[in-house]
């Protein structure tokens, strides 16, 4: 990444978003039946690199379940409204009819004060077991406080995951701080981590012992990281970035970890582009909010859009695009690539010739902004 002078010799560097890039075409084409989208995470294989978002407004457990049957996998956030109340559907039918602005904010923030609850989290893992690999996601401070209950139901895979992931989460009063390499030690599960948005923060993490890394800080369309705090970087550089510490971690250990782009992926082409980049897979928020059985019915609302003293993610409608098959694998019937997003990916693939995710990244990007 190359830097610029910003004004007064202050120095900045420049970064690129995925609308920036595109895939140039190589020598040769291929067929689709010989594109192969499939990848693993630690044991695990899937045949859809795409993991849904710890999102109420998108991953419920009877959304993780569909997702299980499209060859995906669904992440369920364990302190959301699923381990606050018994039964959310009401909560959620109420949030699903709020009018964007301040008042939806207010009421996001009173919806959760609810105390989440242990025993729901140990009855929610459960219910995801029933349907295949149980994934919920804890944030860095909450991780001491409640991982017991998640494992002790059989949780088969932890996403830590806040706005900014450090190696060690320095917390205060009853809080515990997280120290992740410790924890990855101590307990017989593969965990993902991030968001990460640099090279530095990535190989802390990777020798954690994580076996993944979400790539994306302030660059989902509900954040408003940027605005809040300032920080941010655009999602191509920061996959790139993050990519380039995956090798050179792989080189120190012998170990290869796999890099999740979050955020700022709104179409099949955005699900090529990352690949290229870098990225294993992705994790999507607002694209799976569009489905017909999204448990936000037409609601999307960002991971810190409820924080009691500073909400960092904004509350909006989404326009339903079908269902979560169709967004997911098709058939289309819209062009803007929004639908069919791994059909997009494969045609990709064909275009340029390649034959699974890892030869994709050999494919030459150009900048186009």
């Amino acid at each position: 990444m190359f830097e610029t002078d910003i004004g007064g010799g202050r120095r900045a560097r420049v970064g690129y978003s995925l609308d920036d890039l595109a895939i140039v075409p190589s020598r040769r084409t291929r067929e689709l039946e010989l594109v192969d989208v499939s990848w693993m995470l630690d044991a695990y294989p899937y045949e859809l690199p795409v993991l849904a978002a710890p999102l109420d407004a998108v991953t419920s457990p009877a959304t993780a379940a569909a997702m299980t049957e499209l060859g995906g996998q669904g992440v369920l956030n364990l302190e959301g409204l699923w381990t606050r109340y018994e039964d959310p559907a009401d909560v959620l039918d109420e949030i699903g009819g709020l009018t964007a602005g301040p008042e939806a904010t207010r009421r996001l923030q009173e919806l959760y004060a609810e105390p989440v609850r242990e025993e729901l989290i140990g009855r929610r893992v459960e219910q995801l077991k029933a349907h295949g690999l149980a994934a919920g996601s804890l944030t860095p401070q909450k991780v001491s406080r409640y991982h017991h209950a998640a494992l002790e139901a059989g949780l088969d895979l932890l996403v830590v995951q806040g706005v900014v992931v450090t190696a060690q989460h320095v917390g205060a009063g009853e809080d515990e701080p997280l120290d992740l390499k410790a924890f990855t030690a101590r307990y017989d599960i593969p965990v993902i981590v991030g968001g990460v948005a640099s090279a530095k923060s990535a190989m802390h993490l990777m020798r954690t012992g994580a076996v993944g890394v979400l790539v994306g800080v302030g660059t989902g369309t509900v954040t408003t990281t940027r605005a809040a705090l300032g920080v941010g970087v655009p999602q191509a550089t920061a996959i790139a970035e993050v990519a380039s510490a995956r090798a050179r971690y792989l080189d120190e250990s012998g170990r290869y970890v796999q890099v999740i782009a979050s955020g700022g992926i709104r179409t099949g082409g955005d699900v090529a582009k990352a690949v290229v980049c870098g990225a294993d897979a992705v994790m999507l928020g607002r694209p799976l909010a569009a489905a017909e059985e999204a448990p936000g019915q037409g609601a999307y609302w960002g991971l810190s859009a409820a924080h009691h003293e500073l909400p960092r993610g904004s509350y909006t409608r989404v326009e339903t695009l079908g269902t979560l098959e169709q967004i997911l694998t098709g058939p289309a019937h819209r062009d803007d690539g929004a639908v069919n997003l791994i059909g997009g990916l494969r045609r990709a693939m064909a275009v340029t010739g390649y034959e699974d995710l890892r030869s994709l990244r050999q494919a030459d990007l150009v900048v186009t902004r």
